[in-house]
């Protein structure tokens, strides 16, 4: 049996795998084409033992980040263990394994050593490509089988022995409406593997080989370790929530998300089995998208501050039988993936009955657009998309942060203005916080955002949002906060408001986009005058909400005086 290392060595190994992912990601980002991957950080990064074990990653996008867990393990066993040779790369977005859309696209690759019999590692990235043929440009809203979402790659040979398989490139190449970008960036994406490849050979000829097998067994069971005793912390029990995605696309109806959280000892269960079954839209989630947002709540609530090994998981069981709107299995659509991000909060809701520490809800999604068109000063296509701040939920000890990525988006960015002008026929007229939005409480919701653009010539705007119809949720008698809305055509006959929605647009159309904030927690006569007077003098509350929920008249000099509701039942 092999000795256990010091956990002194054990520590400077982890920092040092930690160190390759990281590594990885800077060469993707300075690489790739796009910017969704450079600036926005729309990708996922991850490294896998022998045992195809998750060792280590990078910060990325969370959900692609559990996909890839998935997506390894089924990529492998299609292409075969015994087939993968030095120096190949597997192409995978076949979404029913690979945990995502056919767009978000997964390279990964064997990584061996000498004296090691078959791979040592298994690195795998994921990123975000603009176009592979679906039937529309852009993201697709309406499709109704996988058949109409892009070209698919099982697990295909893209790079054999350090070769690039050209038949393959071509393919892609001439069924890609932005052919370029796309290349460009699967090129970035074997960049950062190639990196990876190479940082993991320094590792392991600096402590040997073995000597990083065995950390890695440590590391991995130090996870599983903490992490069950940290369940084990937590009340037994069974708690349900439910919640809505607004429609898949098709037709308007609302798509119920339920789940069941078990708590037993060291074990938790996440059960999403009371859920609608699967729809006939793009709205269907992939196995493995459902076990990425099951295991980031399961992170944030047991491992938060420690980087990713596979012993973080192995207490959670997480159940959606195929079929299930939470199980995709073909043919099924599965292209607009929002539902996962509307559906993230779902866990916090549920422990949220029996856990303080677990704040309201966001704004509920991640409620960005998408532009298209062609560019009259370049002469090319543009397609380039942005995520749009919402507010944070209250909770028990703070305000909700303003104007914040969705929590299931990680370090996820925004794309610059400077960035969107460049790069599309936008001119931005507004951007800025939206007074009242965040939902009150004793601590208040953050704000959402509002964003007016005008088109400088004729293209497309995609408003993407699934949680318009119905609001972010409170607690502990906070108020809910208004749900997200594009405004299509704002101040004209025209004037639409829009949800998930693809619109025509011609030079001088505007669009307005409105982010919903986060829920409130507590009574709003709670809150503390003081902080009701801030909220005012900074623009975040109007008087007449500060007078009409929190009770709190403030005139011009920053002087407040209580409502009479307030004054009889709060005082101070």
């Amino acid at each position: 049996m092999t000795e256990p290392l010091d956990g002194a060595t054990v520590e400077v190994i982890r920092n040092y795998l930690v160190s390759v992912g990281e590594q990885m990601r800077r060469t993707l980002v300075r690489a790739a084409f796009n910017p969704v991957i450079y600036e926005v950080l729309d990708f996922g990064i991850s490294i896998y033992n022998a045992d195809l074990e998750l060792t280590a990653e990078a910060a990325g996008i969370t959900s692609f980040l559990g996909a890839n867990d998935h997506a390894i393990v089924k990529g492998v066993e299609y292409v075969g263990r015994g087939n993968l040779r030095q120096g190949d790369v597997y192409l995978l977005n076949y979404p029913y394994w690979s945990g995502a859309h056919s767009y978000d696209a997964m390279l990964f690759a064997p990584v061996f050593r000498p004296g090691h019999e078959g791979p040592a590692a298994y690195l795998a990235v994921r990123a975000h490509w603009m176009d592979l043929g679906a039937k529309a440009p852009g993201y697709v809203l309406d499709s109704t089988d996988m058949h109409q979402e892009g070209l698919i790659f099982p697990g295909t040979k893209i790079v054999s022995g350090g070769e690039v398989v050209r038949d393959i490139v071509e393919l892609i190449r001439f069924n890609s409406r932005l052919p370029d970008l796309t290349i460009g960036d699967f090129h970035a994406q074997l960049a950062a593997l190639r990196t990876g490849e190479n940082r993991l050979a320094q590792v392991w000829e600096k402590f040997g080989g073995p000597t990083v097998d065995q950390a890695v067994r440590q590391i991995i069971e130090h996870g599983e370790r903490v992490a069950r005793k940290a369940v084990a912390a937590l009340p037994d029990g069974t708690w349900t929530a439910f919640d809505y995605c607004d429609d898949d696309g098709i037709t308007d109806d609302l798509i119920r998300m339920e789940v069941k959280v078990t708590i037993d000892g060291e074990r938790m269960e996440v059960d999403f089995n009371g859920s609608d079954g699967a729809v006939a839209g793009p709205v269907n989630l992939p196995i493995g998208a459902t076990e990425s947002l099951a295991k980031a709540i399961y992170k944030e609530l047991t491992t938060a501050t420690e980087p990713s090994n596979a012993g973080h998981y192995r207490a959670l069981e997480i159940k959606a039988d195929p079929g299930n709107f939470f199980h995709a299995v073909y043919p099924v659509a599965t292209f607009t993936q929002w539902s996962g991000i509307v559906a993230f909060e779902l866990i916090h809701k549920a422990l949220a009955q029996v856990l303080d520490s677990i704040p309201a809800s966001s704004g509920g999604d991640e409620p960005g657009f998408m532009a298209l068109g062609h560019d009259p000063r370049t002469g090319a296509d543009y397609v380039i998309s942005n995520n749009e701040g919402i507010g944070w939920g209250a909770s028990r000890d703070h305000d909700g942060a303003n104007a914040q990525q969705h929590p299931s988006q990680s370090v996820v960015r925004n794309t610059p203005i400077e960035v969107l002008e460049h790069k599309a026929t936008l001119f931005h007229e507004r951007l800025e916080l939206i007074p009242d939005s965040g939902g009150a409480g004793r601590h208040r919701g953050g704000l959402g955002v509002l964003r007016q653009v005008r088109y400088l010539a004729d293209g497309e705007v995609l408003s993407m949002k699934k949680k318009s119809k119905t609001r972010p949720w409170a607690l502990h008698g906070g108020q809910e906060s208004e749900p997200s809305e594009m405004v299509l055509w704002p101040e004209t006959e025209r004037a639409k408001r829009v949800g998930m929605y693809r619109a025509a647009m011609r030079a001088g159309d505007r669009f307005v986009n409105r982010t919903a904030g986060g829920g409130g927690y507590g009574d709003p006569l709670e809150r503390e005058p003081a902080a009701v007077v801030a909220d005012v003098l900074d623009g975040y509350v109007s008087a007449g909400v500060a007078e009409q929920v929190y009770g709190v008249i403030v005139d011009e000099t920053g002087g407040w005086r209580p409502t009479p509701a307030r004054a009889e039942n709060h005082e101070g």
